[in-house]
């Protein structure tokens, strides 16, 4: 089963509204996946400093991380939120993440990027949309995903979406068949992996991909290549929003397309709620193609 959602907003204006479009959209989807939920959202870049979300079931953590990193000499502030926070920094990202993972391995990278936030937790959609304020956040473009899990357990770092590079993350409906072949293939090029799950390896063949230069547009054409299964993917990049289905397409979706906005869903009732969909393009996405959109560019 699992629920997907995604929105790519074309209208400024509509920016202060992206968090709560998107909890509607992803509350409505929660009997696809009632056991663990997450949202990702893009919001504004501020020049110089890097986002870092990270996790832990003991809030003061975060006071203690945030205490380590300033004697280490590496600028941060930290914005609590429940059992996540976001560490803004003016350092190395890179620097920051290897000082987490030598120094606190208790506490969890959710995800880091110039402009992107990703909370996620178990518990239905409704619970993780009011415990991180999700309604209240703004941005350009996010997307949700509520589970049900079927490849492994369910715990917070199995919840979706799966970030594997700066910016970039991914939800996932499907399950993929030869994701252990390409998951040593992506060890042996340097990738490392947090959990068992498919989809991770999903989100990090796109980052690998990424990183030898191609758009998110080229990488997901070549996840129908490699990449073996049933499997819708909606994914996010700094300012690209990608869609693509296996060739058979057996997993739902359905999308929207108005002057304001582009959207997707799991199915139809997660649209509804939102502006001028009345008059929107309203289609399914059809098996084995991408659909891209990047503020950088056109489609």
């Amino acid at each position: 089963m699992c629920g997907i959602v995604g929105l790519f907003l074309k209208d400024v204006r509509l920016e202060p509204k992206l968090g709560d479009l998107l909890s509607d959209m992803l509350i409505t989807m929660t009997d696809r996946g009632p056991d663990s939920a997450g949202i990702a959202i893009y919001g504004t870049p501020t020049r110089g400093r890097t986002k870092i979300t990270v996790q832990s079931p003991d809030g003061a953590a975060f006071a203690r991380l945030e205490n380590g990193l300033r004697q280490e000499g590496l600028d941060a502030t930290t914005t609590v939120k429940s059992t996540h926070a976001v560490l803004e920094t003016g350092a190395s990202a890179v620097a920051v993440r290897d000082f987490i993972a030598e120094r606190h391995p208790d506490i969890r990278i959710m995800g880091s990027g110039d402009s992107v936030e990703i909370y996620k937790e178990t518990g239905l959609p409704k619970d993780v949309v009011a415990r991180f304020g999700v309604r209240s956040m703004t941005g350009s473009h996010g997307i949700g995903h509520t589970r049900m899990a079927t490849e492994s357990a369910v715990t917070t770092l199995g919840a979706h979406p799966f970030s594997t590079g700066a910016d970039q993350c991914l939800v996932h409906n499907g399950s993929l068949s030869n994701h252990n072949n390409i998951r040593r293939e992506l060890v042996r090029e340097g990738m490392t992996f947090e959990t068992q799950n498919d989809s991770e390896v999903a989100a990090a063949y796109l980052t690998a991909q990424m990183a030898k230069g191609k758009d998110l547009g080229e990488a997901l054409t070549g996840a129908l290549d490699d990449l073996d299964g049933f499997f819708t993917f909606v994914v996010g990049t700094k300012s690209g929003f990608g869609v693509v289905r296996d060739p058979i397409a057996c997993k739902p979706a359905v999308m929207a397309e108005t002057d304001r906005y582009v959207a997707f869903g799991s199915e139809y009732r997660a649209l509804v709620n939102l502006p001028g969909i009345e008059t929107a393009r309203v289609w399914e996405p059809e098996p084995a193609t991408v659909y891209f959109w990047d503020h950088g560019k056109a489609a």
